[in-house]
This record gives C-alpha cells, structure tokens and sequence, in this order.
C-alpha cells in the first residue's frame, strides 16, 4: 500500500480532512468536550496509517500542502473581531492587562519548569511557544533553534486541552462574562482555543482572536528575552 500511494500527490491531504470532518460529525453528535475533532482527527490518522502500512514521509508528500493555509486561516479570524470593535475599544484596559498577564504568568511557567527539568536550551525554546498559534511559533522556534517536532507537539497539546476543560473552568469559577472567556482561550490554547471560543459566541470568538494575536506578538518580544537568560 505505500509503495502505491508514494506517488500520490494529495493522498496525505484528503485523509486529513477525511480523519478531521469524520470526528467533527462526532463531535456534533454527542456534544462532549472531550471529543475535540483536532485531536482525535490526529488520533484517527495514525491509526490508518498504521493499520494500511503506510509511512509517514508518504502522507506528508500531501498533506504537507495544508501548512500554506495556516497563515490566511489565522489571518480570517479577524473577521469576528471586526464585528466586535466597538466592545473592544470600551474593555480596551482590561483586555490589554489580561492578554498581557495571561502570556507573561505563561512565560515564567515555562521557565521555571524547564529549569526545574534540567532542560536544554534547544527543549527550552521549544517549549516556549507552546501557548500561541502554529503560523506565529515555528518562526520563534527556528530563530531560537528550537526543535520543530517538539514545538509542533506542545502546541497540539496545548491547544486540545484548554477547549476540552474551558467550559468546566468557567462553571468551576462562576466565569460568565463573555470577553473573559474569549481572552482565556485565546491567551492559552491559541487557534484551537478560539474555534471553541466560537463555539460559545461572537464575542468570546472575537476577544480569542484578539488574544491569539496580541499573545503572539507578545512571547515574540518575551521568548529571545528569556532565551538569552536561560
């Protein structure tokens, strides 16, 4: 089966969105928090592979081709901010100091637990983009000479975990104000946090946006800082 499909230019990509539309239906039909479609989408894939016998360099000769709509993909979610300016120029301060202590208690966490792990410098920075969006972290973890894998696995983790225990946070601390929990899922689990986000409204979708954004411009400034430390 592998040596049939090596030379199939977009086999990789059309199993992707197989994998990933298949348990997005999953995911409407019994509504759980913990069937996030990304993540099981990844599950789902590996489970093809290995079961068809079929390499990875084989799937990523086409599903490499969705790496190019990262960056439009991050760019579209400024629609729902747009339709949200007016809220956002009125909450303007505390926006601003909740995106900015979101990413910087992230940072010193980060810090700590690699310097508390023993972890070198090449682990350190690419741990340190785990909490903002793929398009924006694997140009940090190159300049910092990150470990891309390593980056790319944080961030998936990052991302799944915050959607799957946002809405039992939210109800754990009486979190009912829209903007907060827009901001929360933004700051912390990035572009998959913010289809969650969404998920829950306009507002929470546009604050998230706002978040992925601003966090990332943030930890661009933050992480060489703290590299250099490290």
């Amino acid at each position: 089966m592998d040596s049939l499909l090596q030379e199939s230019l977009f086999f990789g990509f059309f199993l992707t969105l197989a994998c990933y539309f298949a348990c997005v239906e999953i995911a409407k039909r019994y509504k759980s928090p913990l069937l996030n479609p990304l993540f099981w989408s990844i599950v789902l894939t590996i489970v093809v592979l290995k079961l068809l016998g079929i390499s990875y360099s084989t799937f990523e000769y086409g599903a490499k081709y969705l790496n190019y709509l990262l960056t439009p993909i991050t760019v579209c979610l400024a629609v729902p901010l747009y339709r949200q300016l007016r809220l956002l120029r009125d909450y303007a301060d505390a926006v601003i100091i909740s995106i900015l202590s979101g990413t910087l208690a992230c940072a010193a966490m980060i810090f700590l637990m690699s310097k508390m792990f023993g972890f070198d410098k090449s682990m350190y920075a690419s741990m340190a983009v785990k909490s903002i969006t793929t398009a924006i972290a694997l140009g940090v973890n190159e300049e910092l000479g990150g470990i891309q894998v390593v980056s790319i696995m944080a961030i998936t983790i990052t991302g799944t975990i915050g959607p799957i225990f946002a809405t039992s946070v939210y109800k754990l601390l009486h979190i009912k104000e829209p903007i907060a929990q827009g901001l929360a899922l933004g700051t912390g689990s990035h572009a998959i946090g913010t289809s969650r986000a969404l998920e829950l409204g306009e507002i929470q979708g546009a604050m998230s946006s706002l978040a992925i954004v601003v966090t990332g411009v943030l930890t661009v400034i933050i992480a060489p800082i703290l590299y250099s430390i490290y």
